[in-house]
């Protein structure tokens, strides 16, 4: 087996995440976005967000519903290429692909101890948030890396002359 196949491993559908046979000590950790252009903001995050438990399985919207969330002109990269790289972090442990327009049907599937958002959500804005406290998890925010967004990275893409 390659270091490319263990990587695609941690790439599974809602419906094999079901068929895990996770300890029922391990502490779930879930968290989700359109990781459209990878940089160090997400990164920090997700790193963080791992620490808050034993396994951080993250959400991902397919490349449909980033075009619904964002617009016509994204996602950038493919939900292939996107899923690929997050699961190459070592702090990632599963990356499951979602096509709703909110992850509120995945979480329940995962049935996480922990959620996590980015600081630019509130408790009360995190989709999934009652029913993770419900079944008696907790819900954080970790604070952004001021500079970094994926908004910002593609404008500055846009900005830059082309070389002719």
């Amino acid at each position: 087996m390659t270091f490319l196949d263990t990587i695609q491993q941690k790439i599974i559908s809602r419906e094999q995440w079901t068929q895990l046979k996770i300890s029922p000590k391990a502490t779930i950790v879930f968290t989700n976005g359109c990781f459209d252009v990878l940089h160090l903001g997400h990164v920090t995050y997700l790193a963080e967000a791992r620490t808050m438990g034993d396994l951080l399985v993250v959400g991902l919207n397919s490349d449909a519903s980033v075009r619904r969330l964002k617009g016509p002109s994204r996602p950038i990269n493919d939900e292939k290429a996107r899923s690929l790289v997050l699961a190459s972090l070592q702090c990632v442990d599963y990356v499951i692909i979602f096509d709703e327009d909110t992850p509120l049907d995945l979480i329940k599937a995962v049935k996480p101890n922990v959620l996590v958002k980015g600081g630019d959500y509130t408790i009360d804005t995190i989709v999934g948030a009652s029913f993770v406290q419900q079944r008696g998890g907790i819900v954080r925010t970790i604070p952004l890396v001021e500079g970094y967004s994926t908004t910002d990275t593609v404008q500055k893409l846009n900005d830059q002359p082309t070389e002719q």
